[in-house]
């Protein structure tokens, strides 16, 4: 089977490898950002509220470095606003009061506001204009909505025609759009501002990232041998046809195990353990 290789993206600077990586992702803008604690959280254990860094890896490799404070979630989710601010989120909110799932942090690293988004966060990410997506895994069936940075709630898939839609398991943001793949029936999803939601058909089953360039569009990963799957399809009218499929390595060749991903646009993210850099796939490379 054909294997493609990421590219080498971004990686943390070696100063930081002390920290341990909370989480990390790539907004919108491409920036690479990792969230870093002194220690690592411990199972079943209450953590007190801790101060955190965020080292941002620009583009053009200049390196930020921006502490907050008070962050709350044990194992959060981390956005990149367009002022130069940080959401960071607890994927469950059980231990959390309801207004203190979710923080927003202002360039400084204060926190200006906290609220809720719901239980069961599979993905968080943000777009250019600051909007907060969120896709949710199926113990929430909320699916996938989208909020403002002060708690606001702007567009829910309730009503939208999504079909079975009971696991946000790919999630795609790019400018102020939205890619989605759900389980159960992994229908192509686009959502915009300026039209109704369009939905394609789709055979590829349990992709959990999905990039889009004009017609084309790819797949990573799935079930069991297929959790390094690439798949490419074209997109027709009413459904996506599979026109190639192959395997995603790291750029060593090696198999990405476990891999936390990001998908923005063209571009799927691909970070391995010990989560300290990116690799990219393009479908527009």
């Amino acid at each position: 089977m054909q294997k493609t290789a990421l590219i080498p993206y971004a990686r943390l600077p070696r100063a930081h490898h002390e920290l341990h990586v909370l989480t990390s992702t790539v907004d919108v803008f491409g920036t690479a950002h990792w969230l870093l604690a002194e220690r690592v959280p411990q199972p079943g254990a209450d953590v007190p509220p801790f101060d955190a860094l965020v080292v941002s890896v620009h583009p053009d490799s200049h390196v930020e470095r921006t502490e907050l404070n008070t962050v709350r979630a044990r194992w959060p989710h981390l956005g990149r606003l367009p002022d130069g601010g940080f959401v960071v989120a607890a994927s469950r909110d059980r231990r959390f009061e309801e207004a203190r799932q979710v923080q927003v942090f202002d360039p400084l690293g204060r926190e200006t506001s906290s609220f809720s988004v719901g239980d069961a966060i599979e993905h968080l990410l943000v777009d250019e204009a600051g909007q907060i997506w969120v896709g949710h895994f199926d113990e929430n069936p909320a699916g996938i909505r989208r909020w403002s940075s002060t708690g606001r709630l702007t567009w829910t898939s309730d009503g939208a025609g999504i079909p079975g839609l009971f696991d946000c398991y790919a999630l795609n943001v790019s400018g102020t759009s939205a890619w989605a793949c759900p389980y159960t029936a992994f229908p192509l999803v686009e959502i915009r501002a300026d039209r109704p939601v369009r939905v394609w058909a789709n055979r590829i089953r349990g992709a959990h990232a999905v990039a889009v360039h004009g017609d084309r569009v790819a797949f990573y990963g799935g079930y069991g041998e297929e959790r390094d799957r690439l798949a490419l399809g074209e997109l027709t009218e009413a459904s996506v046809e599979q026109t190639d499929v192959g395997l995603l390595t790291l750029p060593d060749g090696s198999a990405p195990g476990r891999p936390r991903v990001v998908a923005r646009g063209s571009r799927i993210y691909v970070q391995a353990k010990p989560y300290t850099a990116w690799g990219v796939f393009d479908l527009n490379g």
